[in-house]
Order: structure tokens, then sequence, then C-alpha cells
């Protein structure tokens, strides 16, 4: 059972989450042979002060 996890930054419809989860569930079965039924997908949205990269909170980059 695959269980995919994936971090957002918020700001997403459901329409494009709706989309996403069906077509990472179809790359996964198409990849990895597993079941539709069995692929579990969480999604996790971020705000962008709760992100940094290279020691940069997104939330101040311009």
């Amino acid at each position: 059972m695959p269980t995919i996890n994936v971090q957002l930054f918020e700001g997403r419809t459901v329409e494009q989450k709706r989309a996403f989860a069906k077509a990472i569930t179809e790359a996964t079965v198409a990849t990895l042979g597993a079941s539709p039924e069995s692929v579990d997908i969480i999604i996790t949205e971020v705000k962008t002060h709760d992100w940094a990269t290279a020691g940069k909170l997104w939330s101040d980059r311009g």
C-alpha cells in the first residue's frame, strides 16, 4: 500500500487537488503495479511563513 505525502503551499483549489490526486494515483499504478484502491495520498498545506529554503522564509521572498 503506497502512502504518498505531499506538502504544498496553501492556495490550491479542491479541483486542482482532485486532479493532482488522480494523476499521482494513475502514475503510481502504472509504475509500481499497485491497485488504485491501495494508493493513499496525504496533502498537507503549508503557509509560506512555515517553509524556508536556504535559510530564508518563503514569505520573505519578493
